[in-house]
């Protein structure tokens, strides 16, 4: 509700960027993420641009892109396993 309340507050000649990491939400499991839902809802509408980031994109110490690695890894693969 917050973040909806928020991107309607958008003025004419305004422009506004969020940024977030969705794999550090620490909500309860039957809360939902603004964030996440913000990117479901808008995606798809021409003035705005969602990008999201991966190891890649992290510019701190190695040993930092190693652990984002490491659980992109590991959630890729618990998905995997949970599917069959």
């Amino acid at each position: 509700e917050q973040m909806k309340m928020f991107l309607t507050r958008l003025g004419f000649n305004s422009k506004i960027v969020i940024t977030g990491d969705v794999t550090q939400i620490d909500l309860p499991a039957d809360k939902r993420s603004g964030l996440v839902e913000a990117a479901k809802v808008l995606r798809g509408i021409d003035d705005i641009a969602i990008t999201q980031f991966n190891e890649k994109d992290v510019v701190r110490h190695k040993l930092v892109q190693d652990i984002v690695r490491a659980y992109e890894k590991y959630y890729s693969d618990t998905a995997r396993r949970t599917k069959k």
